[in-house]
């Protein structure tokens, strides 16, 4: 069992253990008790009754928060022509081809999310032993393998979340800032939330959300009631 520490324990007290949370409760009281002497992350843990050995009962997609991550994404574009002047024009922050996918096989990692144009997938599929395990492969399901590179590069500037659930049944996904509004955290929750209960897969059998945690960076997590 992993150790904790003093101000992690005197967090956890106030959570009342086996209590199920309204979101803004529990965000209110994620608040009360964050002891990080930073900007902290807010994220919310879903643990689903799927079995993702299925093909029908993956889950896996890409939405855009209402109010955005508070995180600033820096953006690698792998298009050329009309695609990349339009991701250049959408505040794309690397785009090229060949070049690009140079620097990455001689190692160079300095962004946080990769799109494609169909095309260049021919290219890009020779890093995949590099993106893939960084989990930055462009791919159809989230977005990122697409000829409109100006509505990808937008979405995940203004805030683009991607999920997926592992081989547990298990979704992690950001919600904001510990800055933001409670009641902007609560429209990121109730809107991460929609998209989760309408990605049931059909052939799931009965409870389909098991749990729901909302946690913050170095704190304790809080379970929470979701209809």
């Amino acid at each position: 069992m992993a150790k904790h520490g003093k101000k992690y324990l005197e967090a956890a007290k106030q959570v009342e253990t086996g209590k199920l949370y309204e979101p803004q409760a529990a965000i209110d009281l994620l608040k009360k008790i964050n002891y990080a002497n930073f900007d902290a992350t807010i994220e919310v843990a879903y643990n689903l009754n799927i079995d993702t050995k299925q093909a029908d009962q993956q889950i896996r997609g890409a939405m855009v928060l209402p109010n955005g991550t508070g995180k600033t994404q820096r953006v690698l574009v792998f298009a050329d022509g009309e695609q990349a002047k339009q991701a250049e024009n959408a505040g794309a922050d690397f785009v090229g081809a060949d070049d690009l996918v140079d620097r990455v096989t001689d190692g160079w990692l300095d962004f946080d999310v990769v799109v494609a144009t169909p095309k260049m997938m021919a290219k890009v599929g020779r890093l995949g032993r590099i993106l893939g395990p960084k989990g930055l492969m462009p791919n159809p399901k989230t977005g990122t393998v697409t000829m409109d590179v100006e509505k990808a590069v937008k979405d995940i500037k203004a805030g683009q979340v991607t999920y997926r659930a592992d081989s547990q049944g298990l979704i992690h996904a950001p919600l904001g800032k510990m800055s933001f509004d409670t009641e902007k955290l609560v429209e990121n929750f109730t809107a991460f939330n929609n998209v989760v209960l309408k990605a049931r897969p059909a052939t799931a059998k009965g409870q389909y959300i098991k749990s729901v945690n909302l946690t913050s960076t170095f704190g304790p997590g809080i379970k929470v009631a979701v209809d």
